[in-house]
C-alpha cells in the first residue's frame, strides 16, 4: 500500500499534468512528463476516477469563467460598428481559450483511452467534440435576452460592404464609402472583410454558427430580400423581377453566405457533405421566402395590376409562376375580395366603372388562374353586388353598343363572332386537360368555369340572357327615336353580332324595329310625293312603328297645337290611302322637331323635344302666359311645365314676369341675353333632358305581370283558392313567346303580394282566393 507521502506526490503530478483542477488552464507538463504520470494513475488504477474528475472540473469553469466572460461582452449598443468590433472579440476570446484547452484535452483523450467502461463524454466518443458540445450547451444555457443585436451589426456591417464590393466608383475622396460610410479615405473595407471571414471561420470550428448566430442570420436576409423587393418592385407593374431577384440572391445573397460557410471561400469544399447541405438549405429556405415575400408584395398591388391589365401582364405572370410555389392562394383570393369591395362595392363608383373593374377582373384572373376558380372565388361579392344595382343591365348593354376606345364588351362581342369556330376546336384538345386545383368548388363544373366568356359572366349576374335582350330592345328603342340622323347600318352590324351571342329568335323584334325604319324612310319620300299633302311652312316626317313589336312607351300627355294636328291627320290619310287597311295612332311627345326662331336681330335654328316646340309656338300666339294657361292648353301637369319652361328660360326666349307668370322677351331684351354670341348665327342644340323615352323597366315589368291578372282570376274564380307554386305552375302553361312574359316564382309572389294590398286578392294561410263580393 503506497504511503502518504507518494500518494501526495502523485497528487502533484497530476494536478501538474491537469492544471484545470486547480482552476486554471496552463500547464508547462511535456508530453515525455505526462506519459510518466499516466502510467503512474494506470498503475494505482484511477485513471477513471482521474478523468471523471478532470472532466467535472473542465465543466465548471466553462460555467463559471469561460461563458460568463463571453456573454458579458454581448452589451446592447446602438453603433453598428461597435456591434461588430463586440461580436468579433467575443468569438476571439472563446477561440483562444478552447485553443488553451487542447493541450490538456490531448491528454485527457490519452488517458481516457486507457479507461475500460467506454463511457461517452457528453454524448460523444471523442474528448474534443464532447468538450465542444459541453461549450455549446453552456453558452446556450446561459443565453442573455438582447444577445441579437451585436449578432445583427456584426452581420449587416459586412453585408453592406459585401454589396458594396464589386461597385467601382469613380468618386472622389470626399465622398463616403457606400460600404462602410467613411470617406473613401478612411475606407475600413478590407478590414471588415477579413474579420468577418475570420470570425466566421472560428464559428465553424467551434460548431457554433448555426446555434449562435443561425436564427438571426436567417431574419437579417429576410429583411434585406423585402427590403429589396421592394425597391426593385414597388408601382412598377410592366416588367417582370422574378428573373432579377433570383440572379440577385444567388449572385449576392448565396454568395455572401457561401463565404460565410467555407471561411471566406467563394465555394464550398466538395469533400464537405455537411456544408454542402447546410447551403442547399438555407437557398431553399431564402428562394421560398424570396417568392413569398414577392407574391405577398403583389397581393397588395393586385387591384392596380387589374385596373391596368393588360399592361400589367408581366406582374400576372410574376404571381402565376409563384403561387404554384408558395401556399398564397388563399390569402390572394381574401385579400383581392376586401380590395375589391372596399374599392369598388359602394355608391360613390359609378355602375359603368365597376363593370370596367370587373371586366378587367375577369380578363386578369383568367390568365392568373386558367381553371377559373380564383376568379369564381373573388369575384362573387361583385356580381351580388351588380345584381342590386338598378342601371346595371343598362351599362352592360349599352357598352356592348359602344364605338372607340374603352368599349371593351364591344371588342369582346366582335371576338366571340370571330374565335366562336376555335373554341369547338379547342374543346378536342383532351391531351391538354388538368386536374382543378385542391380549392376548387367540387359541385361546379369544372367545364363550364373554364367556357364561361366575359359576356356569358356579365349575363350569368342575373341569370338570364333574356333581361339583357329587353334592355338591349330598349336602349336600341331610344337611339332610333331619340337621333335625328340614324346610323342603321351601325345598328345592324351590332344587332347581327349580337345575334350570334343570344340566337336569332332573342332578337327578332329588334329585327322588325330597324326594319321599320327603314320603311318609314320610304313612306316619307311617298308621302312627299302626294299633292294632297304639303305645308308651306311645316315639313312632317313620320316613324311608323309596328306597337306589338317596340317596347312600351312613357305614358304622357302633350295636345299638339291645331296646325300641327291638321298636318298629322293629312299624313294620317296619306298613309291609309298608301296601306288600305292600316292607320297610324300618333304618339306626340315622341320625336324631334326643328325649329327656326327668329326674334329682334336674334335666329336660331334649334332641334328640341315636341313638347318645347309646342311651348313655343303657343307663344307666338300670344307673348304672355300663365301656367295654368298653358296646362289647359296643352294637357300637361303644372309641375313639368314648370321644369321645362326653364330650357327656354336658359336661352334667354322667355322670362319669369311674375310667379307662374311668364312672357315672350322682345327683341331688344334679346340682343341683350346672356347668350353666347357665337351660338346666335346658327344653333342646332338637344333637349335639356337626356331621359329615355322608353317606360322604365320597373313599369314595363308591372305591364307585363298584369297581362296574367285575366289568367289568375280566371282560375280563382274557378278553383276558388289556389297556392302560389299551383298558380306559378298553371301560368308557365299560358305564356307566350313574347319577351318579358316569363316570370320567376319570386316576381310572382311579390305581384300577388300588391294585389293583396290593394285588396284585390285575399290572402289565407298560403292560399290566395277572390274577395267576396
Amino acid at each position: 500500500m503506497a504511503k502518504k507521502g507518494e500518494l501526495e506526490a502523485c497528487w502533484s503530478k497530476i494536478n501538474y499534468a491537469f492544471p484545470i483542477l486547480n482552476g486554471t488552464i496552463f500547464t508547462e507538463c511535456t508530453n515525455e512528463e505526462y506519459e510518466d504520470i499516466q502510467e503512474i494513475v494506470i498503475n494505482l488504477g484511477i485513471q477513471i476516477k482521474i478523468r471523471d474528475l478532470v472532466i467535472i472540473h473542465i465543466e465548471k469553469y466553462v460555467r463559471q469563467n469561460i461563458v460568463p466572460s463571453f456573454w458579458a461582452k454581448f452589451v446592447k449598443s446602438d453603433v453598428e460598428v461597435k456591434g461588430f468590433q463586440l461580436f468579433k472579440t467575443a468569438i476571439n476570446d472563446l477561440y483562444d481559450s478552447v485553443t488553451n484547452f487542447e493541450p490538456m484535452l490531448r491528454k485527457l483523450s490519452l488517458l481516457n483511452s486507457n479507461c475500460s467502461d467506454n463511457m461517452p463524454i457528453f454524448g460523444e466518443r471523442d474528448i474534443i467534440l464532447g468538450f465542444k458540445q459541453l461549450l455549446r450547451a453552456t453558452l446556450l444555457a446561459q443565453i442573455p435576452l438582447e444577445f441579437q443585436y451585436i449578432i445583427y451589426f456584426f452581420y449587416k456591417v459586412s453585408f453592406n460592404v459585401f454589396d458594396n464590393e464589386y461597385e467601382n466608383s469613380d468618386m472622389g475622396e470626399d465622398v463616403m464609402c457606400s460600404g462602410c460610410w467613411n470617406d473613401y479615405s478612411d475606407c475600413n473595407c478590407a478590414y471588415i472583410v477579413k474579420v468577418f471571414h475570420d470570425t466566421n471561420r472560428k464559428l465553424m470550428e467551434l460548431q457554433l454558427l448555426e446555434r449562435l448566430a443561425g436564427q438571426v442570420l436567417t431574419n437579417f436576409i429576410q429583411m434585406r430580400i423585402e427590403s429589396h423587393i421592394q425597391k426593385l418592385c414597388t408601382g412598377t407593374f410592366d416588367v417582370s423581377h422574378i428573373a432579377f431577384l433570383e440572379n440577385w440572391l444567388d449572385t449576392t445573397v448565396m454568395s455572401w453566405l457561401t463565404r460565410i460557410y467555407c471561411g471566406g471561400s467563394s465555394k464550398p469544399p466538395p469533400d464537405d457533405k455537411n456544408v454542402q447541405n447546410a447551403i442547399s438549405k438555407f437557398k431553399q429556405k431564402l428562394s421560398y421566402y424570396l417568392y413569398h415575400s414577392y407574391t405577398k408584395l403583389r397581393i397588395d398591388q393586385l387591384f392596380n395590376i387589374i385596373i391596368e391589365y393588360p399592361d400589367s401582364q408581366p406582374a400576372v405572370d410574376d404571381i402565376k409562376l409563384c403561387l404554384d410555389k408558395t401556399d398564397l392562394r388563399p390569402t390572394l383570393c381574401k385579400n383581392l375580395q376586401t380590395a375589391l369591395e372596399t374599392r369598388l362595392l359602394h355608391p360613390g363608383v359609378n355602375t359603368s366603372e365597376i363593370l370596367t373593374a370587373y371586366v378587367s377582373t375577369i380578363r386578369t384572373l383568367r390568365h392568373l388562374d386558367p381553371s377559373g376558380v380564383i376568379l369564381e372565388t373573388v369575384t362573387k361579392p361583385v356580381r351580388n353586388y351588380l345584381r342590386n344595382r338598378e342601371d346595371t343591365v343598362r351599362s352592360v348593354v349599352s357598352s356592348l353598343t359602344e364605338d372607340g376606345v374603352g368599349s371593351e364588351l364591344a371588342e369582346e362581342l366582335a371576338k366571340f363572332a370571330a374565335d366562336g369556330e376555335d373554341d369547338l376546336e379547342k374543346e378536342d384538345l383532351w391531351d391538354e386537360w388538368n386536374p382543378d386545383p385542391v380549392d376548387a368548388d367540387p359541385k361546379a363544373n369544372s367545364s363550364d368555369r373554364k367556357a364561361s366568356d366575359i359576356i356569358s359572366m356579365l349575363v350569368n349576374v342575373y341569370g338570364s340572357k333574356e333581361l339583357f335582350v329587353n334592355e338591349y330592345r330598349t336602349l336600341l328603342a331610344d337611339r332610333l327615336l331619340g337621333q335625328t340622323v340614324i346610323n342603321t347600318e351601325k345598328e345592324i352590324t351590332y344587332l347581327e353580332l349580337l345575334k350570334l351571342r343570344f340566337g336569332e329568335s332573342q332578337l327578332h323584334f329588334c329585327e322588325v324595329m330597324l326594319k321599320d325604319v327603314y320603311d318609314s324612310k320610304r313612306i316619307n319620300a311617298l308621302i312627299h310625293q302626294d299633292n294632297s299633302f304639303g305645308d308651306s311652312h311645316i315639313m312632317c316626317n313620320g316613324m311608323i312603328l309596328s306597337a306589338q313589336f317596340w317596347p312600351p312607351f312613357k305614358d304622357e300627355s302633350l295636345e299638339l297645337p291645331d296646325v300641327i294636328k291638321q298636318l298629322l291627320e293629312r299624313y294620317t290619310k296619306c298613309f291609309e290611302a298608301l296601306k288600305g287597311n292600316r292607320t297610324l295612332n300618333w304618339i306626340p311627345h315622341l320625336g324631334n322637331v326643328n325649329i327656326e326662331i327668329e326674334i329682334g336681330q336674334k335666329k336660331l335654328d334649334l332641334t328640341v323635344s315636341p313638347f318645347n316646340a309646342t311651348l313655343i309656338m303657343h307663344f307666338q300666339d300670344k307673348p304672355e302666359w300663365s301656367l295654368e294657361e298653358l296646362h289647359q292648353v296643352m294637357k300637361v301637369p303644372i309641375t313639368i311645365l314648370r321644369r321645362k319652361i326653364t330650357y327656354w328660360q336658359s336661352m334667354g326666349l322667355i322670362s319669369e314676369k311674375s310667379a307662374d307668370y311668364y312672357v315672350l322677351v322682345d327683341g331688344n331684351d334679346a340682343n341683350r341675353s346672356n347668350v353666347a354670341t357665337s351660338q346666335v348665327q346658327e344653333m342646332i342644340c338637344e333637349d335639356e333632358e337626356s331621359e329615355s323615352v322608353m317606360a322604365s323597366a320597373h313599369d314595363q315589368r308591372e305591364g307585363e305581370l298584369q297581362v296574367f291578372w285575366s289568367y289568375i282570376v280566371g282560375m280563382l274564380t274557378n278553383l276558388d283558392s289556389l297556392p302560389l307554386d299551383r298558380i306559378h305552375q298553371m301560368l308557365k302553361m299560358f305564356a307566350s313567346q313574347a319577351p318579358g312574359t316569363e316570370c320567376s316564382i319570386q316576381e310572382l309572389r311579390q305581384f300577388l303580394d300588391t294585389k293583396v294590398r290593394t285588396h284585390q286578392l285575399v290572402l289565407q294561410g298560403s292560399m290566395y282566393k277572390l274577395p267576396k263580393t
